[in-house]
């Protein structure tokens, strides 16, 4: 956390400072575990002053801010990093800003209460060396069939390839577990052993929750700490259909109770009525799986 909904809501958010120019970048003062910044503030604060934001992008998990000389600033949250326009959660915890000249806003800030996000700034050349090659296709964007040549070799079970960023980006613990349910597929099935058929409902789940939880503009978790860039909650916790469920019963199938498994050391939530691990219950083909 965050996921892809929750950061393409932070790219959204700060769209308005596209056009702004920057007046300085900063680390403001900040006795917490720092966070992994390349190069020095010096330094991207002297190839950043008098620069035009040209566009706010997203690759995965990650924010890119985008330079009028080439240069994009990369912003991996991670667990609790937040892109912001509006005053932080707390100022102890307040590890970069940007100050802006322009209409709309002022700054643009990068908070994160554990320290464990990065932020770089990087040439087009190691923004595809560093970060692109790195990554998979989009969870937005990815075909079934580019989807089943990652993963259908693979002996791991399906909840546990979908969360690696190499084959597919954007997919965390809780989407990923969303996902499969809206698929009925068993989070424990080997990826060798889905069809073609399933894969296909796989990413159409896919694009159907995770299109779903930017409308909602992400999941603020019974911890508080996402926040979109107006440091507001994000609303599809509330729409949640198994993640944090264990014990509850099934709101699909009205039979099933919510299991609660750890799988590579995440939680993994599921339905054992509706997600077995063969066949399809006769509820899951009445979904709508469609992306808006």
């Amino acid at each position: 956390m965050p996921e892809l909904p929750e950061v393409e809501t932070m790219r959204r958010g700060i769209l308005p400072i596209v056009g702004h120019r920057v007046l300085a970048a900063e680390c403001p003062p900040c006795d917490r575990r720092p966070i992994l910044m390349e190069p020095s503030i010096r330094t991207i604060n002297r190839k950043l002053v008098g620069q035009r934001i040209n566009g706010i992008n997203r690759l995965g998990k990650r924010v890119l801010i985008e330079f009028e000389n080439g240069s994009t600033i990369v912003i991996e949250p991670r667990m609790t990093g937040l892109v912001l326009l509006a005053d932080p959660p707390t100022v102890d915890h307040l590890r970069f800003r940007l100050r802006l000249q322009g209409d709309a806003c002022e700054e643009m800030l990068f908070w994160d209460r554990r320290g464990l996000g990065t932020l770089r700034l990087l040439t087009p050349r190691e923004l595809e060396q560093r970060v692109g090659a790195k990554l998979g296709k989009d969870a937005l964007v990815i075909e079934a069939e580019e989807l089943r040549e990652k993963l259908a070799r693979s002996r791991r079970a399906i909840k546990v390839a979908l969360l690696d960023q190499t084959a597919v980006a954007g997919i965390g613990n809780l989407y990923a577990a969303e996902i499969l349910f809206v698929a009925g597929i068993d989070p424990r099935r080997r990826c060798d052993q889905l069809s073609k058929p399933q894969f296909e409902r796989i990413v159409a789940a896919t694009r159907a929750v995770l299109y779903e939880a930017i409308d909602h503009e992400g999941s603020t978790l019974s911890d508080g700490t996402y926040r979109n860039a107006l440091n507001e909650s994000g609303g599809y916790q509330n729409y949640h259909r198994v993640y944090d469920r264990a014990d509850q019963r099934c709101i699909r199938c009205g039979i099933g109770t919510i299991r609660r498994i750890v799988q590579a050391q995440r939680s993994t939530f599921f339905c054992p009525c509706c997600q077995k691990k063969r066949g399809l219950h006769p509820q899951v083909a009445e979904i709508e799986v469609s992306p808006n």
